[in-house]
């Protein structure tokens, strides 16, 4: 199963401080890793398009490995309390390392380098390796070594080639509603409103090949928020995870993990 999730931009409007919503988002990233989320799809919802670049800034700076962010990520405010931010040592953030450590068919992250013309990868070792694709240079890409040290040469690989999981990749939509009417799988809508999950209603999900996760915002549900067009949405059910709460709301970052850790229950059955 791939597991999707949709966060709308306006998850940050109950922090009012940057360092706050920098913290939140680290949280949120974490969370979406833990349970090997495919994609996070940030959706607009509401007026502040700030908190929304913010948002797609960050969790794309944490899903890079350490040593490419100061290839990809130039010095700017936003990242200003990068600090902060909680490490998500998943299997792509390899640490940097000797060359000679390099084995045949091991797999890396790296960035297109251009030197005196000749093309290279970063992969995070103490050497560059030479490349010759027609990948353009400063792009990020994946690469699987044909020989291990000394040779080093690679090629470049889609994740859908690696066995274990890799990371998730962030894209923005416009809009809640055509999100959910472009997927090809199947969709769960997280609501207080909802019909209580069970393992019973869950387990359905367990042999799905695609699952989007909807989460509201802070100040709107999903019901909300999709309004009369809840009911043309395909293959989708509306469902309580947090039924009985105490509180009187539950945060995003919460609601992320606990329902993530539900459904994942029913996926190592």
């Amino acid at each position: 199963m791939k597991l999707s999730v949709a966060i709308p931009e306006s998850a940050l409007s109950d922090e009012s401080l940057k360092i706050d919503k920098t913290r939140k988002i680290s949280i949120l990233a974490r969370a979406c890793a833990i349970f090997k989320v495919d994609t996070i799809y940030v959706y607009q919802e509401g007026d502040n398009k700030t908190d929304g670049a913010l948002m797609m800034l960050i969790l794309r700076y944490l899903e890079t490995p350490q040593f490419l962010r100061h290839r990809l990520f130039p010095k700017m405010n936003d990242l200003k309390f990068a600090g902060v931010l909680q490490p998500l040592k998943i299997p792509s953030h390899i640490m940097q390392a000797s060359s000679k450590k390099i084995s045949r068919g091991d797999i890396r992250e790296g960035v297109i380098v251009s030197i005196k013309g000749k093309r290279f990868v970063d992969v995070g070792a103490d050497r560059l390796i030479q490349h010759y694709g027609s990948t353009p240079v400063g792009k990020r890409v994946t690469v699987q070594f044909k020989e291990g040290h000394p040779k080093l040469s690679l090629k470049e690989i889609g994740r859908d080639e690696v066995a274990s999981y890799w990371g998730y990749t962030v894209k923005e939509r416009a809009n809640l509603y055509s999100l959910l009417s472009e997927w090809g799988g199947d969709i769960i809508m997280t609501s207080r409103k909802g019909k209580t999950a069970t393992s019973e209603q869950l387990s359905k999900y367990s042999k799905s090949e695609n699952v989007l996760v909807v989460f509201g915002s802070p100040e709107r549900g999903v019901q909300d928020i999709i309004g009369g067009r809840i009911n043309k949405v395909q293959n989708s059910r509306l469902l309580n995870f947090f039924p009985n709460q105490a509180t009187e709301t539950v945060r995003l970052e919460e609601a992320l993990l606990g329902t993530l850790a539900i459904i994942n229950s029913q996926r190592t059955l």
